[in-house]
């Protein structure tokens, strides 16, 4: 479980009664599919014939230039985890991430799934050293004008997130 009990509304959209802004949410999930896609091989060096995880990662693009719906872009994203559910290790951790970052369309706090996913399978493949770099990449990757909230919000739910932000 990556979600909070309780949510940050700055990581609600306004429309839902947050304040998060949709250029913003944008930044979010354009940053949660560059987690993914960073250690998408991991999934399809063993499942190569696979495509969900990859259409996942590349819907959330589409979804922020508006050329595919939410729900579209959250059912891939669904799709993805589903290639996970049989893999172990690094595979299945990137097809979690890779499904993650396309749920933040639906939900903004997601990007910490995909984020978690992607450090828990550079970890699984190559150690914990390569997975705290990982972390230190994607936190070198944050856009600026949501760099704070991010690195906050990984402060507050690293205990749900199995501690990979604050190794």
């Amino acid at each position: 479980m990556i979600l909070p009990a309780v949510r940050d509304p700055r990581l609600v959209t306004v429309r839902r009664g947050g304040t998060l802004i949709d250029a913003d949410h944008h930044l979010l999930a354009l940053w949660a599919a560059d987690c993914a896609e960073h250690v998408l091989d991991l999934f399809e060096r063993e499942r190569p014939d696979d495509p969900r995880p990859r259409q996942a990662v590349e819907a959330v693009g589409a979804w922020t230039r508006g050329s595919l719906p939410m729900m579209q872009c959250r059912a891939l994203g669904g799709h993805a985890m589903g290639a996970a559910r049989p893999l172990r290790g690094a595979a299945r951790f990137a097809a979690y991430a890779a499904g993650q970052a396309a749920c933040v369309a639906h939900v903004a706090e997601h990007d910490l799934g995909a984020a978690a996913y992607a450090i828990k399978a550079v970890a699984a493949d190559a150690g914990v050293a390569a997975g705290r770099a990982e972390r230190e990449r994607q936190r070198d990757r944050l856009p600026a004008a949501v760099r704070a909230l991010v690195l906050e919000d990984q402060e507050q739910r690293d205990a749900i997130c199995w501690g990979v932000f604050g190794r």
